[in-house]
């Protein structure tokens, strides 16, 4: 009972994840990242292992395609209880819905791009998480991934409603460039979006600093020449 969005960043060749679902926690359970190769996804029955193997191979420089169909020969019969989905350095997109996911279930892909869900209240969900995320090019990747999780959620969401949400990227470094998770809310997409409105002024801070602490000075520091760049007309930072 879960919805999500996942793409690369043609750009910045960040990878990034969108996520709601039903049940508490989800953000540590959907995106398995290797910074520079690509994601994986795990949804419905969720099975970590499967995530761990994906990122192994995009390690090995597996294609998405082949990545999928690995996954769905260890899985065996069980695979038809996932949702799985892989995105590779290339843009490779690829998904799979088992036959046992009800409801509306399934997923629109393209190069760089994966939105899927299952136990939807309609296809609209999903549609509307990939058309909103096509349509905003001048965003940043994070930005477009969140405004299409809250599309999907105006969208009917999924049968039952949303209980967590969390917003995932990896840019080059082996550590996230953001990582944020509602696990438990009464309206989680809408506090995600609260927590990255504040957050949003330190990702780069909080992203550059450790390589150059001095240079980056304190985050009071850093947040006033933000915010007067924002003033300035300087647009997004992050």
């Amino acid at each position: 009972m879960t919805f999500a969005i996942a793409a690369r960043c043609a750009k910045t060749g960040r990878f990034g994840l969108g996520v709601a679902t039903l049940s508490p926690a989800v953000g540590g359970r959907t995106g398995h990242f290797v910074p520079n190769l690509g994601v994986v996804l795990t949804m419905a029955y969720t099975e970590p292992r499967l995530g761990f193997l994906g990122a192994d191979l995009l390690r090995m420089s597996y294609s998405a395609p082949k990545i999928l169909k690995e996954l769905e020969a260890s899985d065996g019969a069980n695979v038809e209880h996932r949702q799985l989905a892989v995105i590779d350095l290339d843009g490779n997109a690829v998904a799979r819905t088992g036959s046992k996911n009800n409801k509306w279930c399934g997923a629109h892909t393209e190069k760089n791009l994966v939105a899927l869900g299952n136990n939807l209240t309609s296809e609209k969900t999903c549609t509307a998480m990939f058309e909103t995320y096509k349509s905003l090019e001048s965003e940043t990747l994070e930005e477009r991934l969140l405004r299409a999780i809250e599309a999907g959620r105006d969208a009917g969401g999924q049968n039952g409603g949303q209980l967590s949400a969390a917003l995932v990227s990896y840019g080059s470094r082996v550590y996230h460039y953001i990582n944020l998770r509602v696990d438990a809310h009464d309206e989680p997409v809408g506090e995600l979006r609260r927590v990255y409105e504040v957050y949003r002024p330190y990702i780069t801070y909080y992203y550059e600093r450790p390589s150059e602490p001095e240079r980056w000075g304190t985050k009071q520091q850093w947040k006033k020449r933000w915010l007067e760049e924002q003033q300035a007309g300087g647009g997004r930072t992050s």
